[in-house]
């Protein structure tokens, strides 16, 4: 496959200038870079994680009493309908 000509270029950047505007490309490109970089930065963390060895046991099983789960701490019921205000019933 050979690489776009010039008139091929041409046509792309004024497709881009018309659908966004002169005025927002500088925003679009930014927020663009921004999310690459941060893209960038998850996968090499995600591979730096990869190659790291796992540190404590390995066993299949839990550990110590902190991991299982508090029975008092209960999801809200079906029937609450979010009656009781955000933050407790004084505000």
């Amino acid at each position: 496959m050979r690489p776009p000509s010039m008139l091929q270029i041409l046509i792309i950047v004024l497709i881009i200038v018309v659908l966004f505007g002169a005025k927002r490309l500088p925003d679009v490109a930014s927020s663009i870079g921004k999310s690459l970089k941060i893209f960038k930065k998850e996968v090499t963390e995600l591979r730096e994680d990869d190659t790291t060895p796992p540190s404590g046991p390995v066993s299949g099983g839990p550990t110590s009493p902190s991991t299982t789960p508090n029975p008092t701490t209960a999801p809200p019921s079906a029937d609450d309908h979010g009656t009781t205000p955000p933050g407790g019933a004084g505000r």
